[in-house]
């Protein structure tokens, strides 16, 4: 048994046919800790995504391939996994959807979507606002219950003045590639510490999954959340719970947690 399912997790809703389970979770790359104390999560992270039973998956700060890393770790009790972590983070029975944001020296780091639901042709949009962040959208059309719904994973900058124009980015985005009315999800990391975000994206007819009291889900930092930094947007659908999964694992494998929602059609 995934010792992770036991944190309290509410039951998945997905086989009623009528509520879809998302989550969105940055993930650190796989790797936690500073110098000789890094430590490879990958393998936990696998069995949290698992855990997770969302029937979409929003991932952040997921590598396909990292050369340093992968020699670092080659030799520990699992190792790197040979696979890109979006595949190897994909329970069975899901399809990855992958794109690249970042090109570092050593590799390269982007977002990725995981789904328990057929996906149809993957797009990137770049949102870079500057030389020193490089920012993007990931798109994926999900078939879901004989409809079409739009994922977009969004990785935000750290610089307010560019996380509003990413949100102007974002519009232009949605008004060129997703069809007016088309259910849509758009979720990730908005790196919006000061929650300044939400009039923009409300601009867009994108409504924040909040728990039912209206409280926003704390995700940052995992040992002590005090930021709700990771948020679900949606248009066409409505919010019906949140959950942020607590406990010691869970704030040992990434520096935020995971924040899960059930969504159902307007």
């Amino acid at each position: 048994m995934n010792p992770l399912q036991s944190s309290q997790l509410p039951p998945a809703t997905h086989f009623d046919g009528q509520r879809l389970r998302v989550a969105t979770y940055n993930i650190h790359k796989g790797v936690r800790g500073l110098g000789p104390l890094r430590r490879l999560e990958i393998h936990n992270l696998g069995l949290g995504v698992e855990a997770l039973d969302a029937d979409l998956v929003f991932l952040q700060e997921v590598r396909s391939f990292h050369h340093r890393d992968a020699r670092r770790f080659e030799r520990t009790w699992f190792g790197w996994p040979d696979q890109s972590q979006a595949d190897f983070l994909a329970p069975e029975g899901y399809v990855a959807a992958y794109r690249t944001n970042a090109v570092t020296r050593d590799g390269e780091h982007g977002n990725a979507l995981l789904s328990r639901w057929p996906i149809g042709d993957i797009g990137h949009h770049d949102v870079s606002d500057h030389r020193f962040e490089q920012r993007g959208l990931l798109h994926v059309p999900v078939q879901w219950q004989g409809s079409e719904l739009h994922a977009v994973v969004a990785h935000f900058g750290l610089i307010h003045a560019s996380r509003i124009r990413q949100v102007e980015r974002l519009a232009d985005f949605i008004e060129t590639h997703v069809p007016p009315g088309a259910p849509l999800i758009v979720a990730g990391d908005f790196n919006d510490w000061g929650e300044k975000l939400n009039p923009a994206i409300s601009a867009l007819g994108l409504e924040r999954a909040c728990d039912p009291n209206g409280r926003r889900p704390l995700t940052f930092p995992s040992r002590v959340p005090v930021f709700a930094l990771d948020r679900i947007y949606t248009r066409g659908l409505r919010c019906v719970s949140t959950f942020v999964p607590r406990g010691t694992s869970w704030a040992r494998m990434s520096d935020h947690l995971p924040l899960v929602a059930e969504l159902e059609p307007v």
